[in-house]
């Protein structure tokens, strides 16, 4: 209550991964498969800290370059959608 969505993203990160993010943009969103729930994408920049995942809500994370990337999500997940776009901003930069 009283948060926004951006608010809740930099708080979420901060919370499962123990970094800080900034320029959060809203990317899209997909239905979620429990009622009433919506998953919702947003871009970030790196702003600063170590990454510590809290094992509890995740249980791996990294940094990979767009040409090493560990297994991706299957096609039509906004989680691929999210990586495609940064993979395509990557090598077309």
């Amino acid at each position: 209550m009283g948060e926004t969505l951006e608010d809740c993203v930099r708080r979420e990160v901060r919370e499962e991964v123990g970094i800080e993010i900034r320029n959060i943009r809203y990317f899209g969103s997909q239905p979620w498969p429990y009622s009433s729930s919506l998953m919702i994408g947003f871009t970030a920049e790196y702003a600063s800290g170590e990454i510590t995942p809290d094992r509890t809500e995740i249980a791996e994370a990294d940094w990979f370059a767009a040409d090493n990337l560990p297994e991706i999500p299957g096609w039509g997940s906004i989680a691929r959608r999210l990586i495609d776009g940064f993979v395509g901003r990557v090598t077309n930069e």
